[in-house]
């Protein structure tokens, strides 16, 4: 068959399909055929019963800020914006971000310990009460711990060893794909947990037990 003949059966396919389905007025209805004017005034009573799913980006109904939120962190992250999913966490640990560290401190964005923030965090997100020492969380009852990376998820607690005098001598709260918050010489900020420096010392992690 000859390409003009062909290109001249698909047209005639194309408005015999058209005009079956009401010619203008099937063109008319098409939701986006509408101005943005026009689609805003429509009621949600007329979208309700309009043959055509409207998709909610927001099934959650989240506030401006949180969306922000997680928007910021699935990008730092990697992930889809629907893995994150603790945002009482990341709201918490956000303003702190850049913080240097400071033994024993814990004063924002002036210095910080890290078993002193993972103190505070852990007791202000998620009214858990720790020790402000690495070794006093790693034996807190209300930990359960694993040492398979692998099982690691969002809000767990990470545990590090620099030497055979301290076991336990610091901890992180791991994230998302493979990110961990830490503090180190250069402050509290979001690391790679796959660089050498955390794989070295890595010892074991915990995970909040249930409530009964």
């Amino acid at each position: 068959m000859k390409k003009g003949k062909f290109q001249m059966i698909l047209y005639s396919l194309f408005c015999t399909a058209v005009l079956s389905c009401g010619g203008k007025k099937y063109i008319r209805e098409i939701p986006y055929s509408y101005s943005s004017s026009e689609f805003s005034e429509i009621s949600h009573e007329k979208l309700a019963s309009s043959p055509y799913s409207i998709v909610d980006d927001n099934p959650q109904g989240l506030n401006d800020d949180t969306l922000k939120i997680k928007e910021k962190y699935s990008i730092i992250m990697e992930v889809m914006p629907n893995e994150v999913r603790d945002y009482k966490l990341y709201s918490y640990i956000d303003p702190w971000l850049g913080t240097p560290y400071k033994k024993q401190s814990l004063e924002k964005q002036k210095g910080v310990d890290a078993s002193y923030f993972v103190q505070a965090l852990f007791s202000d997100v998620y009214g858990e009460t720790f020790p402000k020492t690495p070794d006093g969380i790693f034996r807190s009852k209300s930990l359960q711990l694993f040492t398979g990376r692998n099982f690691l998820k969002e809000g767990d607690i990470v545990f590090f060893r620099y030497d055979k005098f301290h076991p336990i001598s610091d901890v992180a709260v791991y994230l998302h794909n493979d990110r961990i918050l830490a503090c180190t010489a250069k402050g509290l900020s979001i690391y790679d947990f796959n660089d050498e420096y955390f794989q070295l010392r890595f010892i074991a992690a915990g995970r909040l037990k249930e409530k009964k």
